[in-house]
């Protein structure tokens, strides 16, 4: 069991109570949360309530979750490199080539797969208790929940934009400053895979510092203030710096001019995004201490990073 427990926001006023925890608790189904209105598992200011009573905005609510198995995915022997663990939180290294969730295509040798088997217990936890997402060719840092309260805690945490995310990315091009990029994403409309600025989309901004120059590229750290799909590579495309290796965004691949040959074996044998999640802080679950980790660039990026140098004196 866990108590999870929640404020109202002011705007939901004159909402069913159903309509609203489905807004606050959306890692939970309506239909579970009806259910568990119905048994009493919900108080509104100390009182119970029925799914259709209005609120009114303000009321503290407090949610009896129940842990059950909502993982269907299978366990399986997949090495993980573990940052931090306590009963609370778990941090991972993820690699660039694993995917973080099991779908079509990728049932299996997923992040969650590996989950399940190191720790069962996440099979009790909406998505195996990750509360965000790295894309499969991203590789670093990425915080899994161990328990329902632990969960509701980061998940809010993110919501209310306190995590701190930070990421080094290598771009095409030389960058003369930093920058904010604040506009908003959604899907392409001819391509459901891949994510664009759109005018109807959502609210994204990433901020980027300069990190080191190159002849021809700019590796810079980037702080995201919102956690859209792919933002950080549609917003760095959008602004004609694309990230090295992007096979979505990069458009198409161009050898540089007058490049060495070391420099064109490695360009033509990276086949990722360019783009490590470095540093990650977030408040403790149960200790309200504020926790921070870092990363160092994985093998593969600072070997590229180091021929750019190298190329830069021939």
């Amino acid at each position: 069991m866990a108590i999870l427990t929640a404020k109202i926001p002011e705007e939901m006023a004159g909402m069913r109570l159903d309509q609203c925890l489905a807004e606050m608790f959306p890692d939970y189904s309506r239909s579970k949360l009806q259910t568990w209105i119905k048994s009493g598992r919900v108080t509104v200011n100390q009182k119970t309530l029925k799914a259709k009573d209005k609120v009114d905005g303000e009321e503290l609510v407090e949610l009896d979750a129940e842990a059950e198995e909502v993982m269907e995915y299978e366990a399986e022997d997949i090495p993980l490199d573990i940052i931090y663990e306590d009963d609370s939180i778990l941090i991972v290294n993820k690699p660039a080539g694993l995917v973080v969730h099991p779908a079509v295509g990728h049932w299996h040798g997923t992040l969650v797969n590996a989950l399940l088997n190191h720790a069962p217990s996440l099979k009790t936890l909406p998505r195996a208790g990750i509360v965000h997402r790295l894309d499969k060719d991203t590789s670093g840092l990425l915080m899994v929940a161990k328990t329902l309260k632990a969960h509701h805690s980061l998940s809010t945490q993110l919501q209310e934009r306190s995590i701190t995310r930070e990421y080094l990315a290598l771009v095409k091009g030389w960058m003369t400053a930093g920058g904010t990029i604040d506009e908003p994403l959604g899907r392409h409309p001819a391509d459901r895979k891949r994510h664009t600025v759109r005018e109807d989309g959502k609210h994204a901004v990433t901020h980027y510092r300069l990190e080191k120059r190159f002849k021809r590229n700019t590796l810079i750290r980037v702080k995201l203030e919102t956690g859209r799909t792919h933002q950080i590579r549609v917003h760095m495309a959008y602004i004609n710096y694309p990230l090295v290796g992007d096979p979505v965004y990069g458009g198409r691949f161009q050898m540089p001019a007058n490049c060495s040959k070391e420099l064109e074996q490695v360009l033509r044998a990276f086949k990722r995004q360019a783009l490590h999640a470095t540093r990650l802080g977030l408040q403790h679950p149960e200790t309200d201490e504020y926790c921070e980790w870092e990363l160092p660039m994985p093998e593969d990026m600072a070997h590229l990073l180091e021929v750019l140098e190298k190329d830069e004196l021939d």
